[in-house]
């Protein structure tokens, strides 16, 4: 019996992974556009971290966390979401010392035991960004306007972004209090997580896709607001309609971290069957504090790798495809073949993609090789051509050929093939 991946992974092969190459540079050219700086942190983390972090109430530290006990008898979890990593490598580098925001993104797999499905994987991979050091409703805006312009510029359709305020802990006290008593009537009919729900954090019911019906009429957490989340709340809706961000307010979104407060959105795609939901974020302005940190403000937001690319997929929209080989050598008896493998390293080192057959195939064989290849040119060398010095080079696309000097191919690839 062969050994197969494990359930909820995938393998990613030469002709999908260039997808999410694509997806990554874009990623990373548009964070230096917003001048975000890459971190890396472990995939692995103390379970300690998630269950202070992303809150001991969540479905995420409840469920789904990949759990073991190491060799020494500590607790370690696969990180399954990338938000508490980057806070404990702000907190123990001492980031918040630096004079400016720490404006952060990060790209790499997170691991959640979840049920796979469309889109859903238990090895999955965000893109995500973080910014800490600043109040600013501004700053919101700009973390909100990031990923909506991401995905405008992979050429994703139909995007919409739909925001909330769930304001802080000192509001959310009073308003979960009116969410128990609305609930109370219903509490023996809701599911059991809800039920469970019910007496650690109400607001989750709110986002439960099978109590849906229990929750038409609950009070909103917009009527709830004081002041300065009102005017927080406020002003990122006006920066983002300056920056034409088009958004709606939905005062059912609460999320499913803990950590959040004020701001709170989500971005919206049909096409994924029961999720529409491929990216998600907001503010969290006492989450460094509970990690061991002083009281720095943040903001950020994750977006799903996979979620995107079946979006993609399902709207039609082609990927750029990777750049062609440049030049495919072929070489014709034994002495020519020694020269080549001299020549395609020469090539290779002046930046050129180079490749040869490896498989001892015959003349047709090879040309057949390089046009799956998508050569841009052919190199023939022959034992004649050898023993002159010279190479044939034959342009795939329109099929004409032209011989140059062997040496003049080493020593200028570029400007003999392109120019």
């Amino acid at each position: 019996m062969s050994i197969q991946k494990p359930k909820g992974t995938q393998d990613l092969l030469p002709g999908d992974v260039e997808k999410w190459q694509y997806l990554e540079n874009k990623a990373r050219d548009l964070c230096r556009r917003f001048n975000y700086k890459e971190i890396r942190t472990p995939i692995f983390e103390h379970t300690e971290l998630f269950a202070r972090g992303v809150g001991e109430t969540t479905d995420i530290v409840e469920k789904e966390m990949y759990t073991f006990q190491d060799k020494g008898d500590r607790s370690i979890t696969l990180r399954p979401e990338g938000t508490a990593g980057v806070v404990r490598a702000y907190v123990e580098n001492k980031l918040y010392g630096e004079p400016d925001v720490s404006k952060l993104y990060y790209v790499g797999p997170m691991f959640r035991y979840e049920q796979p499905q469309a889109g859903r994987y238990r090895q999955f991979h965000q893109f995500g960004i973080e910014a800490f050091g600043s109040t600013e409703p501004s700053i919101d805006a700009e973390v909100i306007a990031l990923g909506y312009t991401f995905y405008k510029e992979i050429g994703l359709q139909n995007v919409t972004v739909e925001i909330n305020s769930v304001g802080t802990p000192s509001v959310r006290t009073a308003y979960r209090t009116e969410l128990q008593a609305f609930f109370a009537p219903v509490k023996d009919k809701l599911c059991k997580d809800c039920q469970f729900r019910y007496d650690r954090n109400p607001m989750r019911i709110l986002d439960c896709k099978v109590d849906q019906k229990y929750g038409e009429g609950a009070p909103s957490i917009l009527d709830h607001l004081d002041d300065e989340c009102n005017t927080h709340f406020g002003a990122v809706q006006d920066h983002l309609t300056a920056m034409e961000i088009p958004f709606t307010i939905n005062p059912r979104l609460v999320r499913g971290l803990d950590y959040y407060t004020h701001t709170a959105f989500e971005y919206k795609s049909a096409g994924i069957g029961s999720i529409d939901t491929i990216g998600a974020g907001g503010r969290y302005n006492g989450l460094v504090e509970q990690i061991g940190g002083g009281d720095q403000p943040g903001v950020g937001l994750g977006l799903g790798l996979e979620r995107i690319l079946l979006v993609l997929a399902n709207q039609g929209v082609e990927v750029p495809k990777p750049e062609p080989i440049d030049v495919y050598l072929i070489a014709l008896g034994e002495p020519a073949e020694k020269e080549v493998i001299k020549l395609l390293y020469q090539l290779r080192q002046q930046g050129i993609a180079a490749e040869k057959d490896y498989l001892g195939r015959k003349m047709k064989a090879q040309m057949k090789s390089a046009d799956r290849y998508n050569a841009k040119y052919v190199a023939i060398l022959g034992d004649d051509e050898l023993a002159r010095g010279e190479i044939t080079l034959k342009k795939m696309e329109t099929g004409d050929q032209l011989t140059v000097t062997l040496a003049d191919l080493a020593a200028n690839a570029a400007k003999t093939l392109f120019e």
